[in-house]
């Protein structure tokens, strides 16, 4: 007989845990934390191989471009695990390349992944949790989702837009009482700007502006297999920071910043913007 999964969260504090892009990196954290912590964690990957193997882990294959895809997951993971209460949309890929370097099939494989993927998933998930009339979508951002860098153009339109949408989003579900949070990320320790790292071809006219902002003027920068940036917040200290937020009561809060240098980098993002509006006398705060 199947169990009611209301009356179960009301007798528990044991989630299930949607994550994405769980092979590596944060996502993977993220995974071991929700483990450690009593959790259910439904993992995906795009070949369906986890790195971890745990009783209560099942991994999918998904690639998140795939809209078709990412409801069948979703249903089979309700299925499964009788319903989602915690969608983490992680998987993504940053990429390096001024805007006119970019290619079409850049634009559109980067945007099919950090932007679509989310929402597809959303899309998906939305509905479950709404039945359910609980349940959190975590959007996995960065401080690039409040600011813009020189060479992160595309990375940066990707979160931006990521961010629009979920803002939108937690306005329109929250009568259903399911919560969003965007998780705002600073530097972190993981292969995200080394080994994972994607580059446009380069055009030589914008080499000595990569050697002033990003320290090299070529690209790609030559890594070894398996090295990560070495500064930064640790994935664990990022995965657990997260968890905390995710089974504590809400607080009101829609982005949540995480990593040392999150909150100064959005301060210096955020006063340059206001000096801006400033300018013109019409922009008045309070």
């Amino acid at each position: 007989m199947r169990l009611d999964c209301g009356l179960l969260r009301r007798m528990t504090d044991q989630r299930t845990f949607l994550i994405t892009g769980a092979g590596r990196g944060l996502g993977l954290a993220l995974t071991t934390a929700a483990l450690a912590a009593g959790h259910r964690v439904a993992a995906t990957t795009r070949t369906g191989e986890g790195a971890v193997q745990h009783e209560r882990l099942v991994t999918y294959a998904l690639d998140v471009r795939d809209r078709d895809a990412c409801r069948a997951v979703v249903r089979r993971v309700a299925d499964d695990f009788g319903g989602v209460d915690v969608l983490i949309n992680n998987a993504g890929y940053g990429l390096v390349g001024a805007i006119e370097e970019l290619t079409e099939s850049e634009v559109r494989k980067l945007l099919d992944t950090d932007l679509l993927g989310p929402m597809w998933l959303t899309q998906a998930a939305v509905p479950v949790m709404r039945a359910q009339r609980t349940g959190h979508i975590v959007q996995i951002s960065s401080v690039g989702g409040v600011g813009a860098m020189p060479f992160f153009g595309l990375y940066n339109a990707a979160k931006w837009g990521l961010e629009g949408f979920s803002e939108a989003l937690a306005g329109e579900v929250a009568p259903f009482g399911v919560r969003v949070t965007i998780a705002e990320v600073g530097a972190m320790d993981t292969e995200w700007a080394t080994g994972s790292m994607r580059f446009s071809a380069p055009v030589t006219e914008y080499d000595e502006g990569r050697k002033q902002i990003l320290g090299v003027s070529e690209v790609p920068w030559v890594t070894e297999p398996g090295v990560t940036a070495g500064d930064g917040a640790s994935p664990a200290e990022i995965a657990d920071r997260l968890l905390q937020h995710i089974t504590a009561p809400a607080d009101g809060r829609l982005r949540l910043m995480l990593g040392d240098d999150a909150p100064g980098q959005i301060a210096t993002v955020m006063q340059r913007r206001h000096d801006e509006y400033s300018l013109d006398p019409r922009f008045v705060v309070g």
